[in-house]
């Protein structure tokens, strides 16, 4: 597998463990058990590990990565607004996985516009804040919104983009796949690295992965791919898929079935869930809430949000 040099302090694997599937908003496995997954990765040559406050997985990783003497490079993101919020989102994520640096810490902003970077201005001062004390290596956003990737390639207080872009253009905002594949090649001739997120569509397009990470590697700046990861098998094919050595019969083996969100009967459509929505993939239809499967890319985000606790990724 290869590595990908971003220079001296970030030298990552083309495969990015991601670890949200594996979290309670996903398939709530146990610490103990995602822990003995990541160590595959690892082992299996896997250096880069994304995460994020809101994935509840921080003992997951400190579990893998605990006494290991090999680099192993964490990003994460978090939601907060201001100064005080994101600092309290640093040193969370520095104890939680019992480190003392970070290496990439991402504005998490999935449905933001380019005014984002007005209404986080205290995060992204205190991110900076910590970059220069060394606890922080690059200063980066997560984002879902062309808009957002556009302005980033011009701002020099982002260091790193976190795109989502695949084969269906599922879940992009603000503007379409070839939108997207313009704002991202924006980002790469300003110097800025990307890593690509959402290459399977969150699972919509389990039967075209092939196709999915080959179209993926072919939008230029775009070198590593996260992909969420919760079995031995599933890192086997995903780096077989980067490696170009997996064969059809693996790859249909290992598709899974189809998965849905699904909205339960006892949903009283309060609507609360559609704000945390990152893909505009929720509305009110009557007294009830409605997934748009076409949009819906299966991150489970809204689950928590629901007060009837009616949503589920089955």
């Amino acid at each position: 597998m290869k590595i990908i040099d971003w220079g001296p302090d970030l030298k990552v694997s083309q495969l990015c463990f991601g670890s949200l599937v594996m979290g309670p908003l996903q398939r709530d496995i146990p610490p103990e058990k995602g822990a003995e997954v990541i160590k595959t990765a690892l082992d299996k040559g896997v250096n880069f590990i994304d995460t994020a406050q809101s994935y509840r997985t921080y003992e997951h990783i400190r579990l893998a990565i605990k006494d290991r003497t090999d680099k192993i490079y964490l990003a994460t993101k978090s939601h907060a607004k201001g100064y005080a919020e994101k600092e309290e989102a640093i040193k969370e994520a520095l104890e939680k996985m019992e480190v003392d640096h970070i290496d990439v810490f991402h504005l998490h902003a999935p449905r933001a516009t380019p005014d984002v970077f007005r209404e986080r201005k205290g995060a992204l001062e205190c991110l900076h804040d910590y970059k220069e004390k060394g606890i922080i290596g690059r200063v980066g956003i997560a984002t879902h919104a062309v808009p957002v990737v556009n302005a980033s390639a011009e701002r020099e207080d982002i260091d790193i983009v976190f795109p989502i872009i695949n084969l269906a253009g599922m879940g992009i905002l603000q503007g379409n796949r070839v939108e997207m594949e313009k704002a991202i090649v924006k980002v790469n001739k300003a110097g800025k690295p990307l890593y690509a997120m959402k290459v399977f569509g969150g699972g919509n397009l389990m039967q075209e992965r092939k196709k999915a990470v080959d179209y993926a590697l072919s939008v230029p700046g775009i070198e590593v791919l996260a992909i969420g990861m919760a079995s031995a098998e599933e890192i086997e094919v995903n780096i077989g898929l980067l490696k170009g050595e997996i064969d059809q019969e693996m790859l249909e083996r290992t598709a899974g079935p189809e998965k849905m969100l699904k909205i339960l009967n006892f949903c009283t459509g309060c609507g609360t869930c559609i704000e945390h929505c990152p893909s505009e993939a929720l509305d009110l239809a009557g007294e009830k809430c409605e997934v748009d499967r076409d949009k819906c890319i299966l991150c489970g985000y809204c689950a928590p949000h629901c007060p009837e606790f009616a949503i589920r990724v089955v």
